[in-house]
């Protein structure tokens, strides 16, 4: 458990840093995409990180690989905390985003965006300030499964 949370601590400094040093300098879609990866990644290891503080509470006996059903775990298990299920809500839509094809504008220039095209018809256009709405979403999830699991501690 604490070693999947260090990991998603750290897929967040990753994430940090490609937002406000890559990004900065680089200015392309690869980038952002890159970002948007390692923001799935820091959630896969935060969801891990609550799946084994649920099963040594005794909530589950199993975690399972797949992120589907780690997210309908998850979502079974802390059913009654709305904010929890919001942001992984939000890691579905993540994961939306990355798997939709995309187009560019403005590559190399200060409003840089990726438009990805989701299968139900919506465009999502993700720019750096998007990225960085994303980024905080992020840093607020992570700081939930720290109270969680801080919880257990006390």
């Amino acid at each position: 458990m604490e070693e999947a949370f260090r990991n998603a601590v750290e897929e967040l400094k990753r994430v940090d840093h490609l937002i406000f040093v890559s990004l900065k300098y680089t200015r392309t879609v690869d980038v952002i995409k890159n970002t948007i990866h390692r923001m799935i990644s820091c959630y896969d290891f935060g969801m891990d990180a609550l799946l084994l503080y649920a099963k040594e509470k005794k909530l589950t006996s199993e975690v399972p690989s797949i992120p589907a059903l780690k997210f309908e775990l998850l979502e079974k298990i802390f059913s009654e905390n709305k904010e929890l299920l919001d942001y992984l809500r939000f890691y579905l839509d993540l994961r939306k985003i990355i798997k939709a094809e995309y187009t560019k504008r403005e590559e190399y220039r200060r409003h840089v965006t990726m438009i990805a095209h989701l299968p139900d018809n919506r465009n999502v256009e993700v720019s750096i300030d998007v990225l960085r709405e994303y980024y905080d979403k992020i840093k607020l999830f992570v700081t939930i499964i720290k109270n969680t699991i801080r919880e257990q501690n006390d």
